[in-house]
């Protein structure tokens, strides 16, 4: 997969299961509620950078090689310095979180170094510590990544399982959910998944790392997560949010997700980063079904679970899945 360092056209409650009767519920129906996403873009660019030989697999990756490596990843996509971009997107009394997935330890979870990198340009764009927030879902997942936990001063690390989550009941399209409290805190959101194949709903990348925000996301992995995880995405609170979405590469896995299983981790070796949520999870697939297929492996459309939900959500205007709409940078 050769894009050189040009740019280009890459060519190539439905069964809800939950009885409302746990208290109020904020509902949304369908013929009622108006999705507010910003109009679909005509085409979305996408930044990859790729150098396997920085990070070994299995090693810890120098902070100043992840520091170096995302900027110059989000430059390429943003066309100006990231610093000036963060600047642009974030102002000082704006709160911030940064959703992380540490479901699989340190091997394959996101870096805490890229989630260092990610605070520091936080920072240059004039946001105070205290205005930073570091989550996923249980506290327990961020201990087993690395990370420390933190609800004091300065940049706060944190579980939902700690924070907690609203006291109404959620029904949005297919959901119905008790949302993270964090998702009402913030008025902004960085997204920072990790590149890796899932066992039912195809991938596991920035779409479906919301999750973790909820209170019961076994309940919407039937039907390989369609239209579950483009529901849920659709939501105001994280869609209406999320400004930025880096896939932390530095590890992929192409088969075995999401636990972490080391015979089909490869070193990618960077990062996928976009505004559109819908073409960087395309871009993420595409790079997993071509390690799939170098190393013989069936398709997830062969194996039953492929991320239709991609599909949906173009449908409902978050994003590229068309490969045509989708302007690629390599570094």
């Amino acid at each position: 997969m050769d894009y050189s360092r040009r740019k280009f056209l890459i060519t190539g409650a439905a069964a809800l299961g939950t009885t409302f009767a746990l208290g109020s519920c904020k509902s949304e129906n369908r013929a009622e509620s108006k999705e507010s996403a910003a109009v679909q873009p005509k085409i979305s660019r996408i930044a990859i950078s790729r150098k396997p030989e920085l990070f070994p697999l299995g090693q810890q990756p120098s902070p100043q090689t992840v520091k170096h490596l995302l900027s110059q990843t989000i430059a390429a996509f943003a066309q100006i310095p990231a610093a000036e971009y963060f600047s642009r997107l974030f102002r000082p009394g704006d709160k911030v979180s940064l959703k992380i997935n540490c479901l699989s330890g340190r091997s394959m979870s996101t870096h805490r170094e890229l989630t260092a990198a990610v605070i520091d340009l936080l920072q240059q764009a004039g946001l105070p510590v205290d205005n930073i927030t570091v989550w996923d879902r249980k506290k327990q997942d961020l201990l087993n990544a690395g990370y420390t936990l933190n609800q004091g001063k300065g940049v706060k690390f944190i579980g939902v399982d700690t924070d907690g989550y609203e006291s109404e009941l959620t029904a949005h399209r297919s959901i119905g959910s008790f949302f993270a409290r964090i998702l009402s805190q913030s008025d902004k959101i960085v997204n920072l998944p990790v590149l890796k194949d899932h066992g039912i709903v195809g991938v596991t990348l920035g779409m479906k790392n919301f999750f973790g925000a909820i209170h019961n996301p076994n309940k919407y992995h039937i039907d390989a997560g369609n239209p579950y995880v483009a529901d849920l995405y659709s939501h105001p609170l994280i869609k209406d949010k999320v400004l930025l979405t880096i896939i932390d590469g530095i590890a992929g896995q192409y088969e075995g997700g999401p636990p972490p299983m080391p015979p089909w981790q490869w070193n990618f070796g960077g990062f996928i980063a976009g505004s559109d949520p819908v073409a960087v999870d395309r871009i993420g697939l595409k790079i997993i079904e071509e390690q799939r297929a170098l190393h013989k492996i069936p398709s997830l459309t062969e194996a039953s679970r492929s991320p239709e939900y991609l599909k949906t959500a173009e449908k409902l205007g978050l994003g590229n899945f068309d490969l045509e709409k989708i302007e690629v940078v390599e570094i």
